[in-house]
């Protein structure tokens, strides 16, 4: 039936407030251990609770408020004994579920703790002619250097970085070819940007691996600082990993150089202007791989924002090297 008109009518609903995601920062090792070691504590929890409230003779309304309440304390005390409340839990969840390099390492630092491999990996059987198990920290070096779970073809994370700054800088190449045409160049300029970072510009047909130097360089220094954070860690592995992570992180500097540039050609109002920052980006694009001698002391070092994914690999290079000295 139609409301008669003057008849008192509900108040509208009020507007939801917004949903405001945690502030996010940068969580050292000690805070993602407490995390992960927090997490585990309360899944046990759960998982005990959880079975019990499952019980035929726990299915009383009053037995499941008590239950319900006794697991309310028992989360309430592992968050407790770590040091951490209710909200920096959940502010740590929404960092390591939004951010690749913490995930990497709360995925390892898991394993360590329970034993368990890192997702993805698969555990040959044991057998009398293997040898002994690879330690955490050299696992986190292959990943760097040999194998990886999540690249094209498992290829190491330098080798994926290395492989999407050829592309970058060939396709930085090609614009010197068009110097006149000024969508060609603009064309080359988008691949260039999808060969550093795919979720800028996505693009199915786009060349390259869709990996992107960026993820790769998020991925060692995320091992690397695993490497050199974990318990029994040799000198030459901390030296090491820090020369890597110096060089990965110049790397991830010029990328960012080199996507601005890109971004400056692409949305250039003529071929002139575009071609004037042809030559600047083949060299920045060169340099993800080699490096720059930014002091021009005639040499190219890991650190001084001078190192590439040249210096990188180098310096992990080093630390195998090392590692394999008998003690």
């Amino acid at each position: 039936m139609a409301a008669t008109l003057g008849a008192q009518q509900p108040p509208p609903p009020k507007p939801a407030a917004p949903v405001v995601a945690p502030a996010t920062s940068a969580l050292s090792l000690a805070e993602l251990k407490a995390f992960a070691e927090t997490q585990l504590a309360i899944a046990v929890v759960l998982d005990s609770s959880g079975k019990q409230l499952a019980q035929v003779k726990n299915k009383t309304p009053q037995a499941q408020v008590e239950m319900q309440k006794n697991r309310q304390l028992l989360v309430a005390a592992a968050l407790s004994r770590r040091g951490l409340t209710k909200a920096e839990f959940e502010r740590r969840r929404f960092i390591v579920s939004t951010d690749n390099r913490a995930r990497f390492q709360l995925d390892s630092i898991i394993a360590g703790l329970t034993g368990q491999p890192l997702p993805g990996r698969v555990v040959a059987s044991a057998s009398p002619e293997a040898g002994p198990p690879m330690s955490l920290t050299m696992m986190a070096v292959g990943y760097i250097g040999a194998r990886y779970l999540d690249t094209p073809g498992n290829s190491g994370l330098i080798a994926m970085g290395v492989t999407e700054a050829k592309v970058a800088a060939q396709h930085a190449g090609f614009m010197a070819r068009t110097p006149q045409n000024l969508k060609a160049l603009q064309m080359h300029a988008g691949h260039v940007l999808h060969a550093i970072d795919p979720t800028t510009m996505p693009a199915a047909t786009a060349p390259g691996k869709g990996y992107g130097v960026k993820r790769a360089m998020d991925g060692v220094i995320a091992y690397a600082e695993f490497a050199a954070g974990s318990a029994g860690a040799s000198a030459n592995v901390k030296t090491h990993s820090a020369h890597v992570i110096g060089a990965a992180r110049s790397t991830l500097t010029r990328a960012d150089v080199v996507m601005a540039m890109a971004r400056r050609i692409q949305s250039a109002s003529s071929a002139d202007a575009a071609s004037k920052l042809v030559g600047e980006l083949q060299s920045l694009c060169d340099q993800l791989v080699a490096g720059s001698d930014v002091n021009h002391d005639g040499k190219i070092v890991w650190g001084e924002g001078e190192g590439g994914l040249q210096q990188a690999q180098d310096h992990l290079n080093l630390l195998i090297a090392g590692e394999k000295k008998p003690a």
